[in-house]
Formats: C-alpha cells, sequence, structure tokens
C-alpha cells in the first residue's frame, strides 16, 4: 500500500506575524500589555530617569553603569565623534539634494573601506565599531545638513552629552539643558524595540558574517521606509497639511473614507496604548511650552482623539516624536535620520549577540507559482509571450 503524498507545504502568516526567529536578553515587547523593556527595566523608568549613554551602556553589557563606568563610557564616545576628513570630503561631494537618510547609508558603507579591522567580527572589534558608529551618527548628520545649508561643519564638543552635542553641532549653538534634556529622553525612547524590520534585516545580513558596518548599512537602508522610520516625517506632513486645529476631524474622516492609512497610528505588535507614544506626548508637550508654542502637540492630541473616536486606532511612537523632533527645531527630513541616531544602540546590541551565537537565517517558502511546465524551445515560442 503507497501513501500519497501532498503538495500542501507550511505557509508563514502574512509578514511573519509572530513568527519567533531567535532568543535575546535585549529587549521585550508586550503587544497585548502595552509593555516595553531593556534587560528587564521598564521603559518608563528609562524615560524618565535615565541619559542615552546609560541606556546604550545597559543595552550592551546587560546592566546599567556605575557613575565612574558611566563617566569613563561617555568619555569614550565623546572621544570618537569626529569624523576623519575622508569622510567629510565623501559629504562634501553628496548633491545637497540627496535624502539626509540616503547620506547616512552611503557614509556608513564607506566606513568600512577606510577601517583596516572592518572585516574583524570578534566581539572586541564590535564593540569597538558599535561606539564608533554611534559616536558618528550625530556628527555625519549635523555635518550634511550644515553642507546643504552653506555652512562649514562644526567639530564635536566631547565634553556633551549625545543629544546636547547634536543640537549645538546642527544649529551652531550650544542647546539650552532642557532642550538636551528633551531630545535624550527621545533617543532613550527609540534606543530599541525587539525584532523590528531594521534589527531583523541588520541581523540576516550579519548572519552571513558579513561585517558590522554591511549589517548596519542593511539597517538604515530598512528603516529609510514610510512603513517603519519614515512615518514620523508623515506626520508633521499631515499637520502640515492640514494647517489648522478645527480642520482635524474632517481632514481624518475623509482618510478614513476612502482608507487611507494616517500615519502615526497602528502598530505591528501593539493591540493597545504604545508605551513609549504615553512618554513622547508627555515630552511633546514640555518641548512645546519650553518653545513658547504648544500648536504641534495640541494638533496632535487632537488628532490622536479624532482617530480614535472615528476608527479606534492607538497612536504609535511615531505620532508625538515628530512634535518634539519639529519644535526642538529639526527639520523634518532629519526624523528618521535622528530615529537612527537612537536606533544605532539596538543595532549594535543584537548585533553583538548574533555574531556570539552566529548561525545562517535561511528561511523557506510557501511557492505558489505553476508546477509542471515545459520547456519551450526558442524557435517554437509565440512572439506573442510576455515579456
Amino acid at each position: 500500500m503507497t501513501t500519497a503524498t501532498s503538495n500542501t507545504q507550511p505557509q508563514a502568516p502574512s509578514g511573519l506575524r509572530g513568527v519567533v526567529v531567535g532568543d535575546t536578553k535585549i529587549s521585550y515587547v508586550d503587544g497585548e500589555r502595552g509593555e516595553l523593556v531593556y534587560r528587564g527595566i521598564d521603559i518608563h523608568d528609562l524615560a524618565n530617569n535615565a541619559t542615552f549613554e546609560e541606556v546604550a551602556y545597559l543595552l550592551w553589557f546587560g546592566a546599567l553603569p556605575s557613575a565612574a563606568n558611566l563617566a569613563a563610557f561617555s568619555a569614550d564616545l565623546g572621544k570618537r565623534r569626529a569624523l576623519p576628513d575622508r569622510l567629510i570630503k565623501i559629504l562634501r561631494e553628496i548633491p545637497d539634494t540627496a535624502t539626509p537618510m540616503d547620506v547616512l547609508r552611503t557614509t556608513v558603507s564607506a566606513m568600512a573601506l577606510f577601517d583596516r579591522n572592518a572585516k574583524d567580527i570578534s566581539a572586541e572589534a564590535n564593540l569597538e565599531k558599535a561606539k564608533l558608529l554611534t559616536a558618528v551618527f550625530p556628527t555625519i548628520l549635523a555635518s550634511f545638513y550644515r553642507l546643504s545649508e552653506g555652512d562649514e561643519p562644526l567639530p564635536p564638543k566631547p565634553e556633551l552629552s549625545t543629544a546636547a552635542n547634536f543640537l549645538y553641532m546642527f544649529t551652531g549653538k550650544e542647546a539650552d539643558p532642557q532642550a538636551a534634556r528633551l531630545l535624550d529622553a527621545a533617543l532613550v525612547l527609540h534606543a530599541d524595540h525587539g525584532m523590528n524590520a531594521s534589527t531583523f534585516a541588520s541581523m540576516v545580513t550579519a548572519a552571513t558574517l558579513a561585517d558590522m558596518y554591511g549589517a548596519i548599512t542593511s539597517a538604515v537602508a530598512t528603516l529609510k521606509g514610510p512603513l517603519h522610520g519614515g512615518a514620523n516625517e508623515g506626520v508633521i506632513a499631515n499637520l502640515m497639511e492640514i494647517g489648522t486645529p478645527d480642520a482635524i476631524e474632517g481632514w481624518v474622516a475623509a482618510k478614513l473614507a476612502k482608507h487611507e492609512k494616517i500615519m502615526g497610528f497602528g502598530h505591528a505588535v501593539y493591540k493597545t496604548n504604545d508605551p513609549r507614544a504615553l512618554d513622547l506626548k508627555r515630552i511633546a508637550k514640555e518641548a512645546g511650552e519650553r518653545a513658547g508654542s504648544t500648536k504641534w502637540v495640541d494638533m496632535t492630541e487632537r488628532m490622536e482623539k479624532a482617530v480614535w473616536d472615528q476608527r479606534k486606532l492607538y497612536a504609535n511612537v511615531d505620532l508625538y516624536s515628530a512634535s518634539v523632533y519639529y519644535t526642538l527645531g529639526i527639520p523634518p527630513t532629519y526624523f528618521t535620520p535622528v530615529f537612527a541616531m537612537s536606533r544605532i544602540t539596538g543595532w549594535c546590541a543584537h548585533l553583538i549577540e548574533q555574531y556570539a551565537n552566529n548561525k545562517l537565517i535561511r528561511p523557506g517558502e510557501h511557492y505558489v507559482g505553476p508546477r509542471g511546465v515545459k520547456y519551450i524551445p526558442l524557435a517554437q515560442r509565440s512572439a506573442d509571450i510576455p515579456v
């Protein structure tokens, strides 16, 4: 007796939703309860109390630093911020019409050309690369911004925090402590978020034993997409299009009637409030009060209510981060790059973890094409076969 075989193949859920790709000790997202933790510490505690440098240390080393360790770690990052002349020269050659995310992707890739240890993927070498990449991301962005505005890049100030130094290099003026702290808290909230698209892309690249620069280039390219990091730029564009608070409800109704996506709402994982959005809402209000105008956060809050009333969608991390960045004087095209300026720490943490216990990531697929098709010799093929 023979048993019939079946062509039925296992099917993965759309977008790999719910598929677990591996173990991690770095961060955990509970979409049902609206919780996010870094190394076991609740994101709200970190956003309210920790600095970005503390969080980077936590993600890479597994515990919060002592005061002495934090001082040494911050100084180590500070001394790595300056870009070599060769990279500045590349930035000068990039047309000022290029998007900042493209510039970041290209510069990260170019960094591998000038690092004699680029191919070294040992734990020690990767930690050095993590520090360097985290240190220079703000410098790359600020330098290109100033060049595109017709100004010369400013040398970094190693004694400043990552947030304060970025605002200084970007604007040409030292930021007041409140502005620096608001950006610092936003960076804490964006530092990591489980197995998101850009993190997964970087790990797939690293799993082939490609170097860390290649893996981070993959991450930056993935984050650029409007369904991932680019959504916060869409939020501020929507608010500018609406123009006035009284037009929000009608604008939302028209969008929903056309079944169009409204940036800043809904999430692939969270089924309730995105915990980061709750903290960013507070930060956005503080930023508006500091700037003397709460227009953008007020409009954002009204949009949040309108979308909830009409469709019961929760705000995600992008909704309020848009008004935070814009109120701090950061142009919309730099919203996603600033996101990357934070997320580089999480990417590097996952890559260090991946390299330490590497296995090639090679999923299967569900084939839905034809079977049994015969080869037709070239002379016998019809002229109307589609190309």
